[in-house]
């Protein structure tokens, strides 16, 4: 960069650091720094909380959208509240309790259901009308299929831990399962979807075997998974959370005029003394350090300038990591002409077209008498479907739904309702949650938790042993601001461990 151009950057760091919203003039009248919090999703009140617990008290939250929330959002569907984002309180059962279970389950009394996935080996539907595969035989498929996955989480305890071993989930599947192309038939297809990119929102091609197997959060907290189908919303967790040291109204949801909605940032400026975040209304806001909580999709766009660019050590494990798309998508109709009943919650759909409308949920015990069934497509099929318009996605979902039931009354498309939640094409968020690719050890997850000077981040993706749950949500937003307060109250430096250095070697990030 010439020089000219070095006097430039200066000059406008320091117009921008001069810069104040003239609301804000004065508002803290504390030896307590400033602290701006970017999003007011799981991550971002839940790092407001252990701040505000910590004595850091100046807080402001800046939200993108109108509604807090995040990626936790219902929405009115066919006369119900239906969960378009995160829906279930998973791994439960276990030894440990998983964090958000009291919140959901004492505090709320939220209204859950066991989610009886075993029982999706009745349910396999052929394609061409076939009818359903033999339930033994479906259950050998899927015994295997889990014995496989068991050698998979052995060989991860032989890996060394900065990733030189790892593998995909698919090079494991054809190393153990002596399949050359992986999983091929349809049923062995279906099931492989199943186990795999209906947890990860990713195909065990891409996704690595050493840090998914065995999943920490079954392996930490059980098995068990719990739908959530309350109509105050799965989100009401995050305003219970705020509701600590946040307003509400008398709905408890919150209210609280730190919390600035509608507020779209689109440039972060950082020096070594403090930050302006400014937005795309033309307002800007100075503190002393920022904690970033947007979605890594988001990070890996330009809809937020960082003035001066982040660091490539940053900006490389921004970009290593992926950011899944899972839709689920709702339908409703005129009236049921599926099976239902005990065991009958969930059923697949084989087709020779890999994660081709493969995972179907029906939400009679939820909300009966709904007519609403769930379909959820993932990766590639996510974002062609986003894209396409949703008479278009009706008529293929009519096609398939024929196919699974051809002695059924299954109504025309014209007759169908339907919601298409579109997370990927949405620049506030770019997709789903995070997935861990092959190859990628936890020093470039430390790297992507790490501080830049007074630039903090957060989300489920810095979450290094939960990325892409609502409690790793929940738990990195506790654990960047401690790293942010260690700063603050004992003047520590967050560092980084080095790769391929001995685990009593700590190497600064730089």
């Amino acid at each position: 960069m010439k020089t000219s151009s070095l006097v430039v950057v200066a000059l406008a760091a320091v117009v921008l650091f001069a810069a104040h919203d003239a609301s804000l003039a004065g508002a803290s009248s504390s030896s307590s720094p400033r602290v701006i919090i970017v999003g007011a999703g799981m991550s971002g009140i839940s790092a407001g909380k252990q701040l505000w617990e910590s004595g850091v008290r100046d807080l402001l939250i800046l939200e993108a959208t109108e509604r807090v929330g995040g990626r936790m959002h219902n929405h009115n569907f066919g006369g119900i509240n239906v969960e378009i984002g995160a829906n279930w309180v998973e791994g439960l059962g276990g030894d440990n309790l998983n964090p958000i279970w009291p919140i959901v389950n004492d505090t709320l009394k939220l209204r859950t259901f066991y989610s009886d996935f075993d029982s999706v080996v009745g349910c396999v539907y052929k394609e061409n009308g076939g009818g359903l595969y033999d339930e033994e035989y479906v259950q050998k498929k899927m015994d295997r299929a889990y014995e496989v996955q068991e050698l998979g989480a052995n060989l991860t305890k032989k890996m060394r831990p900065n990733g030189q071993d790892d593998i995909s989930l698919l090079a494991m599947q054809r190393l153990f399962n002596h399949q050359p192309n992986g999983p091929a038939t349809p049923v062995d297809m279906a099931l492989d979807y199943f186990i795999y990119d209906y947890e990860f929102a990713e195909p065990p091609r891409v996704t690595s075997l050493q840090n998914t197997q065995p999943t920490p959060t079954n392996a930490d907290f059980g098995e068990d998974n719990y739908f959530v189908a309350d109509q105050r919303g799965f989100e009401s967790i995050i305003h219970a959370i705020g509701s600590s040291y946040l307003s509400t109204d008398a709905n408890g949801k919150l209210s609280d005029r730190r919390i600035l909605l509608n507020k779209v940032v689109r440039q972060i400026a950082y020096n070594k003394e403090g930050v302006v975040v400014k937005t795309e209304d033309g307002s800007s806001y100075s503190a002393d350090y920022v904690v970033v909580s947007t979605s890594l999709g988001v990070l890996q766009t330009d809809l937020i300038k960082f003035t001066p660019q982040l660091p490539f050590w940053k900006i490389a494990a921004i970009y290593r990591f992926d950011m899944g798309a899972y839709t689920k998508i709702f339908l409703k109709f005129p009236s049921k002409f599926w099976p239902v009943g005990e065991g009958k919650q969930f059923f697949v759909y084989a087709s020779s077209r890999r994660g081709y409308y493969g995972m179907w949920q029906s939400f009679e015990r939820e909300y009966p008498g709904a007519n609403v069934l769930l379909v959820t497509v993932t990766d590639d099929e996510s974002r062609r479907i986003e894209q396409q318009s949703d008479n278009h996605t009706k008529a293929e979902v009519a096609a398939v739904l024929r196919d699974m039931f051809p002695d059924a009354d299954v109504p025309a498309p014209e007759e169908i309702d339907i919601y298409v939640p579109r997370w990927w094409s949405n620049r506030f968020f770019k997709g789903s949650y995070s997935n861990w690719p092959i190859g990628v050890s936890r020093y470039e997850y430390d790297q992507l938790r790490a501080p830049v000077g007074r630039v903090y981040f957060t989300g489920e993706h810095t979450s290094e042993r939960y990325n892409g749950y609502v409690h790793g949500a929940y738990l990195a937003g506790i654990d960047s601001a401690n790293i942010l307060i260690n700063h603050i109250f004992k003047n520590e430096e967050y560092k980084v461990r080095g790769k391929y250095e001995p685990d009593d070697q700590i190497a600064k990030a730089k």
